[in-house]
């Protein structure tokens, strides 16, 4: 075998999957199409869930020092969400680019000892009983296989995996440009809308800076262009359409076009490879979402997969990952269509957002919005909070957060007793006694390597849970196979 697993992207979908498998212990190679990284901005927001995927490893600091600010809520078809009151520490949106995140990754990737290859096209799959033949400008043999190459996926089509679904018909462009002042200033704080400018029949363009003086993100909607190449005097001219003398247009940095498309692929797993990121859904480009939806993917993914190749936990593991994740992304995909149905411009339409609008105005149906949209209300099923995620609290002088950092699960109990059955698990489970715990019901919760509660006191049988998330005790474990 050439590598445990061979990732297939090197985003932040295959980056945050690849530093989670070497975190496990496992041998991996990422490999990218792209000679180098694209520099373009792309994504632009980290919801307070993935704020919190990148803490549970240490990481955000890192984001955060190549933010170029954040933003005090979320939005819902360009309606206001707010975050303050979430089960979260993070209760805003962080502005950072795409390709600072990937940045972030790839330098963790390295220090964890993982393999990145570009210039890497991947040409064909072939799969049998123990493992995959992954082919491209060299033949790579891998026991497993994650497509991480979005949405037009190479690793998908190769697998004959149906991608159902809707193109919604709408077609925008997405750029990165230099502007300058003219007879206004150019907008130097974030927000998600920035200077939004509507046409007719729901045309409009948006302008966002993001961290570079003038360099801005300009989205437009002009309902006339087909889904070919944006050129620089296309832009040029909605530049003048949208903000005539406002603005001057300098230069184009990037543009791609995008369409409203909603997809889902059927099933996340194909023996022994798995789709996650874009390469396993599509959906319209509101409300900040795709980003921190696949990389949630491959959090989830990533500490389960290390477990089976390095042997802790039987293959029957991987089952749970499309049962947890694939109405996730099914759910994302609602509420992104729900949202493309409030921004149409048509009298039926402009009724239904009024009264959504009027809705939000309550707080309860704006917290429930809220919660969505950020990703804090993900729950994987289980009686009382277990397949919830855990609440960051304090111990000590830190965080509880602070304890995931090695990818362990780990056990929290306000009572030593409970603690004493996870001793056999000691190498990959902590085991801390605390003062108190963020459910005033829980007595101790067992918590998976993802921050997601898998047990709490008062309860089942503790080692039940253990074997059933973190494998038999280590004299009786699983021998990996290769």
């Amino acid at each position: 075998m050439n590598a445990d697993v061979v990732v297939v992207g090197a985003g932040p979908v295959g980056l945050t999957l690849a530093t989670e498998l070497r975190l496990a212990g496992a041998q991996v190679v990422v490999v990218e199409k792209l000679a180098q990284r694209s520099g373009q901005s792309k994504a632009l927001n980290l919801q307070p869930s993935t704020a919190g995927v990148l803490d549970l490893r240490g990481l955000l600091s890192r984001a955060n020092e190549r933010s170029f600010g954040r933003f005090d809520g979320g939005h819902f078809a360009a309606l206001h969400l707010c975050y303050e009151g979430l089960e979260t520490r993070y209760p805003y949106q962080v502005a950072v680019l795409q390709g600072r995140v990937e940045i972030v990754l790839e330098e963790r990737l390295a220090e964890l000892g993982g393999e990145l290859h570009r210039g890497w096209e991947l040409t064909g799959v072939e799969q049998d009983d123990i493992g995959v033949t992954v082919y491209g400008p060299e033949t790579l043999r891998t026991r497993y296989l994650v497509g991480c190459d979005g949405g037009r996926s190479t690793v998908r089509k190769r697998l004959s995996v149906a991608f159902p679904g809707a193109d919604e018909g709408s077609i925008f462009a997405v750029c990165d440009v230099v502007l300058s002042d003219g007879t206004k200033k150019l907008p130097t704080v974030f927000t998600p809308f920035g200077d939004m400018r509507g046409g007719g029949a729901g045309s409009f363009a948006m302008v966002v800076p993001i961290g570079e003086p003038g360099l801005c993100r300009m989205t437009f909607v002009d309902h006339k262009s087909e889904r070919t190449e944006v050129t620089r005097d296309e832009v040029a001219r909605a530049v003048q359409t949208f903000y005539g003398a406002d603005y001057n247009f300098v230069e184009l940095r990037y543009a791609s076009r995008h369409s409203n498309s909603s997809r889902q692929a059927e099933t996340y797993r194909v023996g022994r490879a798995f789709l996650a990121g874009d390469a396993a859904h599509v959906h319209p480009s509101v409300g900040a979402q795709a980003l921190n939806l696949g990389m949630q993917d491959a959090f989830n993914l990533g500490w389960k997969l290390g477990a089976v190749v390095t042997g802790r936990m039987p293959e029957s593991l991987l089952d749970t990952y499309h049962a947890e994740r694939h109405p996730v992304g099914a759910r994302v995909i609602d509420n992104t269509r729900a949202q493309s149905a409030l921004l149409g411009r048509d009298p039926e339409h402009a009724a239904l957002r009024d009264i959504f609008k009027r809705l939000l105005d309550i707080p309860e149906a704006n917290r429930f919005i809220a919660d969505m949209i950020a990703g804090t209300d993900v729950d994987y099923g289980g009686p009382g909070h277990t397949g919830t995620r855990l609440p960051d609290f304090p111990i000590g002088s830190g965080w509880a957060s602070d304890l995931f950092h090695a990818g362990h699960g780990v056990l929290f109990a306000r009572d030593s007793a409970l603690l004493a059955p996870s001793d056999p698990w000691a190498d990959r489970v902590a085991a801390v006694l605390v003062d108190a715990l963020p459910w005033a019901d829980v007595e101790a919760v067992l918590v998976r390597p993802d921050g997601y509660a898998c047990w709490t006191a008062p309860g089942p049988d503790l080692t039940t849970s253990l074997r059933t998330w973190f494998g038999e005790a280590p004299s009786a474990h699983y021998a990996t196979s290769s």
